[in-house]
């Protein structure tokens, strides 16, 4: 049983490093432009040893999709079971999508040509990436409801709001002067700022 789990836990660190190089090729070539072989040649595997991963190209973008997503939606887990307040709620909610966005499989993974993904495959990404949204509206409409946040369209807040951290991509410079925890607290603090009510109530918050 121990020989397994270790056996299983080694495929999976080596498919995360097949989505990692591959996010990168397909960051710098396109996915169109990346091949297998490059993919294969990074790691210093052969295409049939990736195979044995991975069926095609399309499969190893719609698991570097998976991986970002299924990260999201645990940290969305993770706070709608706590008694955080909605700003709090939201604020870690932002943090954790900033860092998605800069930091795993080498940042972009979330952006990386979704429209090459066949129908299903593309129809469970949607569904999460929709998980996902109904999930900050539901935190932004709950602050609407008790007066933490000033009335608005909970749906068009969202939108400006994942649209400012899915530009991120198209600026961010590794070798610049601002870590990715700096941009996502900055990030956040900026966001949620925007959203509060002025005369909301105050009161004790559980924030651990």
């Amino acid at each position: 049983m121990k020989a397994l789990k270790n056996s299983t836990e080694r495929g999976d660190a080596k498919r995360l490093e097949i989505l990692k190089s591959a996010a990168a090729a397909f960051r710098h070539r396109g996915y169109y432009g990346a091949s297998v072989d490059e993919i294969a040649r990074a790691l210093h595997m052969t295409k049939g040893n990736l195979y044995y991963y991975f069926r095609d190209k399309e499969e190893i973008l719609f698991a570097c999709h998976q991986y970002a997503l299924d990260l999201l939606l645990k940290v969305l887990d993770r706070v709608k079971g706590r008694n955080y307040p909605p700003e709090e709620k939201l604020r870690r909610l932002i943090v954790a999508f900033v860092h998605t966005m800069i930091d795993e499989l080498g940042g972009t993974s979330l952006t990386m040509d979704l429209q090459a993904l066949a129908a299903p495959r593309l129809k469970t990404i949607i569904a999460k990436r929709d998980r996902f949204d109904q999930g900050i509206r539901q935190v932004i409409s709950d602050g609407m409801q008790i007066g933490t946040f000033r009335q608005a369209d909970p749906k068009l807040l969202t939108f400006a709001i994942l649209g400012a951290i899915n530009w991120i991509p198209y600026w961010f410079d590794p070798s610049g002067g601002a870590t990715s925890v700096e941009i996502a607290e900055e990030f956040a603090e900026y966001l949620i700022a925007g959203l509060l009510n002025p005369k909301r109530p105050s009161g004790p918050s559980e924030v651990r």
